[in-house]
C-alpha cells in the first residue's frame, strides 16, 4: 500500500514511517522541518520538504497517488494558539481541509487524523473521559482539532472518504521535539540532563495521561490494517502530575534540583485522562509500556543525544 505522512519527520509521525516501512508499505513523507527533523526519515521513504499549506502539495498528490494518508502535520503548541489563534488555524484547519480535498480529488480511499483527547474535551467532568464525553476545549489548538474533526466527519458523509481520528493523549518518548506543555518530559529531561532548572508551571498539581509512542503506533496500525471508521481515544487511563513526573525524572537523571514553580499558563487544563476501552473492544488495543519504563528509556536517549 502507498501512504502518505504529513509530519513525517517529526516525533511520532517518523515512529509511524519507520513501522509502515517494516511492514512493507511504500511511504511518501511531507514535512517543512519547522519542528521535524531530516534525519528522523527512514531511508527508504520517499522525502518532499514541503509546507502543508503548499500549493505544490497537489503536484505530490497527483504523482503519488497515496491510498492512506496518515495527517500529523500540525501547529501543536497550546501556547501558541493561545498567543496567535489565526495562525493556529490556518495550519490546522486550512492545512486539513487542503488535505482532504486532494485526497478525495486524487483518489486516496482513508486519512488517518492524529487529533487530540485532552484538548478536545476541556476540563473533564469524568475521570478517564470516554469518546462521547462533552467537548469544551478550553485553547484555539483544541477548537481546531475539533473542527477538524467535524470536517472529517463532512468529507466522509458527503465524499465518500473513509476516515478514522485518534484522540492521542500525552505522548512522549525519544525525538520528541520540547515544544510546549505537549513536550514536557522533553523539556524536563533535557534540562535535568545538561544541568538547568526546569520550572514547573503552576503548583504542578495538574494532571496528564501519558502514553509511551510506540503504544501509540500499535494504535496507529491496528486501524490501519482494519476498515472500521470512527473516533478513538488513546490513552492509559492513569493520571501523573507533574510533579510526580519532575520528581520521576529527578531520579531517573540522578539530578539534583529541586521544584521550582512558576506561574500558570492561560489554554491549561487541570486534569485530563482518557478512557481507551472503545479502542480495547475495537481492536484489542491497550498500552504496553508503563511511564517508569518510558520514561527510563527516554532519559536514555537524550543523555545520548
Amino acid at each position: 500500500m502507498k501512504v502518505l505522512v504529513t509530519g513525517g519527520a517529526g516525533f511520532i509521525g517518523s515512529h509511524l514511517v519507520d513501522r509502515l516501512v517494516q511492514e512493507g508499505n511504500e511511504v511518501v513523507v511531507v514535512d517543512n522541518l519547522s519542528t521535524g527533523k531530516r534525519k528522523n526519515v527512514h531511508k527508504k521513504a520517499n522525502f518532499y520538504k514541503m509546507d502543508i499549506l503548499s500549493s505544490s502539495l497537489k503536484r505530490v498528490f497527483q504523482k503519488e497517488k497515496p491510498q492512506l494518508v496518515c495527517h500529523y502535520a500540525a501547529q501543536i503548541d497550546i501556547r501558541k494558539s493561545v498567543e496567535d489563534p489565526t495562525s493556529d488555524a490556518k495550519i490546522n484547519i486550512l492545512g486539513l481541509i487542503s488535505l482532504l480535498d486532494l485526497s478525495v480529488k486524487n483518489g486516496a480511499q482513508r486519512v488517518l487524523f492524529a487529533s487530540s483527547g485532552g484538548a478536545i474535551y476541556g476540563e473533564q467532568s469524568i475521570y478517564p473521559a470516554p469518546e462521547d464525553h462533552p467537548t469544551c476545549p478550553l485553547s484555539p489548538y483544541g477548537i481546531s482539532k475539533l473542527t477538524s474533526e467535524h470536517y472529517l466527519n463532512y468529507y466522509g458523509q458527503v465524499c465518500g472518504l473513509k476516515y478514522t481520528a485518534l484522540r492521542f493523549a500525552n505522548v512522549y518518548r525519544p525525538r520528541q521535539f520540547p515544544l510546549g506543555e505537549a513536550g514536557v518530559v522533553a523539556i524536563f529531561a533535557q534540562q535535568l540532563i545538561s544541568g538547568k532548572q526546569p520550572i514547573i508551571n503552576g503548583n504542578g498539581m495538574q494532571t496528564r495521561d501519558f502514553v509511551y509512542v510506540l503504544d501509540i503506533i500499535e494504535a496507529n496500525m491496528a486501524v490501519i490494517n482494519s476498515d472500521i471508521n470512527g473516533t478513538f481515544n488513546v490513552g492509559t487511563g492513569k493520571e501523573t502530575s507533574v510533579n510526580e513526573l519532575f520528581q520521576a525524572l529527578v531520579e531517573h537523571t540522578g539530578s539534583q534540583a529541586k521544584p521550582i514553580h512558576g506561574a500558570r499558563k492561560e489554554g491549561e487544563q487541570l486534569r485530563s485522562c482518557l478512557d481507551s476501552g472503545k479502542l480495547n473492544r475495537t481492536f484489542s488495543w491497550e498500552p504496553s509500556v508503563s511511564l517508569n519504563d518510558g520514561l527510563i528509556e527516554t532519559v536514555k536517549f537524550f543523555k545520548g543525544a
